[in-house]
C-alpha cells in the first residue's frame, strides 16, 4: 500500500501588513557576526490626524513608532536609498522578541521584518534605478521616473486620458 503524501496547506490568513510612516533616522546597516548577512535596521513614525469638530481645526494623533528590520540585498538598497525623513511604505511581518533585560525581567518587543519596502509618492516625487542581478535583465541601470508632472508641457505622450 503506498501512502499519499499530504499536501501542505497554506492558511489565506497571515500575519503580513502595511504600515507607512516617515524614517526617524537614517536606516543603520550591519552585519551578521557570523555569516556577515546585511541588515538595515530603523523605526518609522506613523501618527493619524483627525479633524476635531470643536476647533474646526486638524489635530495630530499620538505617533505609533515601529521598529524594523531588512535584511540581505533589498535592505542594503533601502539603506542606500532612504534617510530621516522620507516617507515609506512598507509591507511584512510583526516579530516578536522575547529576552531578559540587565534586571533579570522577561521583557517583549514588536518587529516588523520588512519583505517589500519603497517610497510613499503621497507628497515627494521618486526615480527608481534597476541594479544589474537578481533576475534583472537590464544590462545597466535603467531609470524609470515614479513621478508624473500635470503640467509638464509635454504633449507627446501616447495615452489617451485627459486630465
Amino acid at each position: 500500500m503506498s501512502r499519499i503524501p499530504k499536501r501542505r496547506v497554506h492558511m489565506a490568513l497571515d500575519n503580513v501588513t502595511t504600515v507607512v510612516g516617515q524614517l526617524t533616522a537614517d536606516p543603520e546597516l550591519r552585519h551578521t557576526k557570523k555569516n556577515g548577512i546585511p541588515v538595515a535596521s530603523f523605526t518609522i513614525a506613523h501618527n493619524d490626524r483627525v479633524f476635531d469638530r470643536d476647533s474646526e481645526e486638524w489635530v495630530d494623533g499620538d505617533p505609533t513608532f515601529v521598529r524594523c528590520s531588512y535584511w540581505r540585498e533589498p535592505g542594503e538598497n533601502f539603506a542606500e536609498s532612504h534617510e530621516k525623513g522620507d516617507r515609506v511604505i512598507l509591507i511584512g511581518k510583526f516579530k516578536q522578541n522575547d529576552f531578559t533585560d540587565k534586571d533579570g525581567n522577561e521583557r517583549s518587543t514588536l518587529e516588523l521584518s520588512v519583505e517589500e519596502a519603497g517610497p510613499s509618492n503621497k507628497f515627494a516625487t521618486t526615480t527608481a534605478t534597476r541594479r544589474k542581478g537578481n533576475g534583472n535583465k537590464s544590462k545597466g541601470k535603467a531609470k524609470a521616473s515614479a513621478s508624473a508632472k500635470a503640467d509638464s508641457g509635454d504633449d507627446s505622450s501616447d495615452d489617451d486620458f485627459e486630465f
